[in-house]
């Protein structure tokens, strides 16, 4: 392992997201190489650092004091005189029908509430668990003899490879005019699911394109930045697809724009 392959896994080691062998490729670089070692230390004295801050604040006095009398003046009795009982009999069915009333249409509120926020729960996890899997896919990817299964910069040889080995065909569009260049493809997984991954470079940049048919099909278009890397989340002709590099985000979506265009 390199200097180059250490820094990137650095991060991954820290959080505790490789496996036995990964990380004990990592750590037997870290012995014998003093400035990844220091890269190490220093991560983790600002990691130490920031869960050291005390970044809680607390609220003003006067603020405390006018919340006191505020609820002190809502507090008090009213002044004004009781009404009588045959006042509150008069109006009593028209008080019951407006709480009962207000009381269903509250309860219905709630469930709706409750409902999207349920929805939008578990659409989060969804994605952060996927994207999560992508980025340690695209980690692995970057170990000596992981990146391709097949390495060719000829689409019409790394298409048809695929064939038989999946339920999908993913897409191999030539990019190379826009700046990015087929290295191959290979089989991966990503959230228990056989994917295929399409790859690219850019400049000394490596781009996965993972492609599969039900891969967070209903999250709709995504971008997030996790780990020092940026992914991107759209679905196309059925189906979904997530692109992962160190690339910045503009030239990630320059790609991913490039590609659905291809396709």
């Amino acid at each position: 392992m390199n200097c180059s392959e250490s820094e990137v896994l650095i991060h991954a080691l820290l959080d505790g997201e490789l496996d036995a062998g990964h990380a004990h490729e990592v750590e037997a670089h870290l012995t014998g190489c003093s400035n990844c070692s220091a890269k190490l230390a220093m991560f983790r004295e600002m990691r130490q650092a920031m869960s050291e801050t005390n970044r809680a604040e607390s609220a003003p006095a006067h603020l405390r004091q006018r919340i006191e009398a505020a609820v002190a003046s809502a507090a008090k009795p009213q002044t004004s005189p009781a009404p009588s009982l045959a006042a509150r009999l008069k109006f009593w069915p028209r008080v019951r029908r407006s709480f009962f009333g207000g009381f269903a249409a509250g309860a219905v509120l709630s469930a709706a509430a409750a409902a999207i926020l349920f929805i939008a729960v578990v659409h989060d996890d969804q994605a952060q668990r996927i994207a999560g899997d992508v980025v340690s896919a695209h980690l692995r990817s970057l170990q000596a003899g992981h990146l391709t299964d097949v390495e060719t910069s000829d689409r019409h040889t790394v298409k048809p490879w695929f064939n038989g080995r999946l339920d999908v065909s993913p897409p191999v569009v030539d990019l190379s005019a826009e700046g990015f260049a087929l290295v191959g493809g290979r089989l991966d997984e990503v959230n228990g699911e056989t994917t295929a991954a399409v790859v690219y470079r850019r400049r000394q940049h490596l781009i996965n394109v993972f492609v599969a048919r039900h891969l967070g099909h209903n999250l709709g278009e995504t971008s997030e930045a996790r780990h020092g890397f940026n992914v991107r989340h759209w679905t196309q002709s059925g189906l979904d697809f997530w692109a992962v590099s160190d690339i910045n985000t503009a030239e990630l979506n320059e790609f991913c724009q490039s590609f659905a265009a291809a396709m």
